[in-house]
């Protein structure tokens, strides 16, 4: 395998910003992105977010592209959280677009930090917007 250090900062949301991501559906969709990203040789180095919305720092094997590795974790995460909860009222969905931001190993420990400290971030407003952007 080709050295390579690809550090990644994906956010993506639930579908029409619905407060999908509960308390039960949470671990599950870590869980699951978590197990996917390893089966792609793409390590998690942070995974947090809200009920509407994730952040995922990952270094990307250089065989996967960004966008197959997001519709890999994402779809499997749609997969398993509605498959755990067939009497839900609704579905549990992602919206299409993502954003996605690349970074060297300088600011790793920024990002990691951001990532983990994502619900004191938005409970304190302390938002950087363009950690947050998901499309144009």
């Amino acid at each position: 395998m080709p050295f390579c250090k690809c550090y990644y900062h994906v956010i993506w949301g639930t579908e029409k910003r619905e407060p999908l991501i509960t308390a039960m559906v949470e671990p599950i969709v870590f869980e699951v992105i978590r197990r996917k990203s390893a089966a792609l040789h793409s390590p998690i180095l942070a995974i947090n977010g809200i009920e509407d919305h994730i952040h995922v720092a990952v270094s990307i094997a250089p065989s996967v592209a960004v966008a197959e590795w997001i519709r890999s974790v994402k779809g499997l995460s749609t997969y398993e959280v509605n498959n755990q909860f067939l009497d839900a009222e609704s579905r549990f969905r992602w919206q299409k677009s993502y954003g996605v931001l690349s970074y060297g190993e300088k600011h790793l420990p920024l990002v990691i930090r951001y990532i983990e400290h994502q619900k004191q971030h938005h409970a304190d407003q302390t938002l950087q917007p363009y950690l947050e952007r998901v499309d144009e």
